[in-house]
């Protein structure tokens, strides 16, 4: 998967810090003017957000700042939502994992039909051809790219991007690939009797209370949105994100949200209020290149200690996000930014050994 269209979070406010500990206050502000971040971060540790704060432009020709209410194009966290939903219908007896697409999608036509299961879907070890051939943002630009920038809907996803022929054998490769949760969002749609969207909202954001988060579609205008900007390669120059159907990453990336919804969201599923233990203790445990289900999991060091830590990070050309959680320590940071100025893997990272001291 190209990181140009890792679909694949930062919430954070023009807004006062809250020390509760000794927040990583300079050492953020620091890194982020050095590196002309522009988003929202979050950090929260035993219950309490210990830093907000957000920097840089939500708009640039109109000069506005990001805020804590800023919306942000959140990409691939959308898998994570995605894999939720799968796993409460597991919870419900509706979806067993190891059943084959065929069982849940009887209508569909690709060679996995019968060979791929929910949970290789989930974990990326389908076979699926991945779709998004783009590898720079030049090629993009220059050849376009017509998965997103034509309009289609999510049964044209399926049949046109994730049905195409094995590449390799179910279960023995890890392949990162959007094709994945479009089958798993058709799935949910399928077993559940309602749309993507209304599933979301029924099962987790309504309940929640997440009013800030939703589907994006283009022909819907989401207020308080950030657009988003990339660096060009010819030039260098940052400039609006290419014209795209954002409805297009449907299940795979195409919500939007605040680090706050997002922090609610990840104290609920980590605190086991929208899956089974069970269910929970599924997704968490990981497979290939440390992948469970819908997310990596894995083993870090701060500061000289070990900890084991669950990352869903997301990309779409100047749209970018994180969500970490320490998970046995109650430690959550999350990062939503509108500009790919900044990596946020390493960004990620150096909060948490600065948080983790």
């Amino acid at each position: 998967m190209s990181r140009f269209l890792w679909a694949a979070a930062l919430w954070l406010a023009s807004t006062t810090t809250q020390a509760v500990a000794a927040p990583p206050d300079e050492f953020i502000a620091s890194y982020a003017r050095e590196h002309d971040f522009s988003g929202s971060i979050l950090v929260q540790q035993d219950g309490k957000a210990i830093y907000t704060r957000s920097f840089g432009l939500a708009n640039i020709p109109f000069d506005q700042p990001n805020s804590s209410r800023t919306r942000y194009k959140i990409a691939s966290i959308t898998k994570l939502f995605t894999s939720t939903l799968i796993l409460q219908l597991r919870d419900e007896g509706k979806i067993d994992l190891d059943q084959t697409i065929a069982r849940y999608l009887p209508d569909y036509t690709g060679e996995a039909a019968d060979k791929v299961t929910v949970r290789q879907l989930l974990h990326h070890t389908s076979g699926l051809p991945g779709y998004d051939q783009v590898k720079d943002a030049q090629s993009a630009i220059r050849e376009g790219i017509p998965v997103y920038q034509l309009p289609h809907s999510s049964d044209e996803l399926l049949s046109r991007y994730a049905s195409g022929p094995l590449v390799t054998k179910p279960g023995s490769t890890f392949e990162y690939n959007n094709a994945d949760y479009v089958v798993l969002g058709k799935i949910a749609e399928h077993v559940s009797g309602l749309s993507l969207e209304q599933a979301l909202r029924q099962r987790i954001l309504d309940p929640l209370q997440m009013h800030d988060s939703g589907l994006l579609r283009q022909d819907v205008i989401v207020a308080r949105l950030a657009d988003t900007y990339f660096h060009r390669d010819d030039s260098g120059k940052l400039t609006p994100d290419l014209p795209a159907y954002p409805e297009n990453w449907y299940a795979a990336g195409a919500m939007y949200s605040t680090p706050g919804n997002l922090l609610v969201f990840a104290n609920a599923l980590f605190g086991g209020k929208l899956l089974s233990a069970q269910s929970q203790a599924l997704m968490l445990e990981p497979g290939l290149d440390d992948y469970g289900l819908g997310l990596w999991v894995y083993e870090t060091k701060a500061n000289n200690r070990g900890y084991r830590v669950a990352k869903r990070p997301g990309r779409i050309m100047g749209a970018q996000a994180q969500l970490y959680r320490f998970l046995h320590s109650d430690t959550t940071v999350i990062i939503l930014a509108n500009t790919d100025a900044v990596d946020l893997d390493e960004f990620v990272a150096k909060i948490g050994r600065e948080v983790m001291r």
